[in-house]
């Protein structure tokens, strides 16, 4: 079941990258409500790609979409996702309202994993900036589940599976095992998230 922490909008703008968690999430909000959508290009082949699910997409669904792409250079001592994340989220904090993510509740039971091997457990906030991601306790299960039942298109990013980045690691290795340990992890995290938004 599709969980909603806190409440939408009539009207939202949703950031799309083509995966299966956002592209879900749009079409999940597109069928009760106005919304557009927002695109940032990483400039990658996989970001071109699935830059035209995007698109065809919303103009099947006769929705605006807001595009952008990346436009400097990294810096040495910042890592390619950390650069992509940073001028993703420039680009969404430079739009004119709250912009919704595809954050769910597998991706705040990696980044509290990823932060206690690293000596301080945080979960991801309801909120930053101009982000909000209502969909944090809902089960990554549950969007592929919701995509494959509406018929939903998206690009599989096959740099997921790349653990040479920490994220993908732990996603990989080190949440399986977790969940063997504890197999209420998603309830546990999904607790410490509604903690910190402050909302029922």
């Amino acid at each position: 079941m599709i969980r909603l922490l806190g409440s939408l909008p009539n009207a939202v703008t949703v950031a799309v990258s083509g995966g299966v968690d956002s592209m879900a999430i749009a079409d999940f909000i597109g069928r009760t409500r106005s919304i557009r959508c927002a695109f940032f290009h990483h400039g990658t082949q996989t970001s071109e790609h699935a830059q035209e699910v995007v698109r065809q997409y919303c103009k099947e669904r006769g929705w605006d979409l807001i595009e952008s792409r990346i436009s400097t250079d990294r810096p040495f001592d910042c890592s390619p996702e950390e650069h992509w994340r940073n001028q993703r989220y420039n680009f969404l904090d430079s739009l004119d309202c709250d912009v919704i993510t595809g954050h769910h509740l597998d991706d705040c039971v990696e980044t509290y994993l990823w932060s206690v091997i690293h000596g301080t457990a945080k979960v991801i906030p309801y909120r930053r900036n101009r982000v909000i991601r209502p969909f944090l306790l809902t089960k990554k299960t549950e969007l592929i589940s919701w995509a494959e039942r509406n018929n939903v298109p998206w690009l599989e990013d096959f740099t997921n599976k790349d653990t040479k980045y920490t994220r993908n690691y732990i996603r990989e290795h080190v949440v399986p095992h977790a969940f063997e340990v504890n197999p209420g992890l998603h309830k546990m995290v999904a607790k410490k998230v509604k903690i910190r938004a402050k909302i029922d």
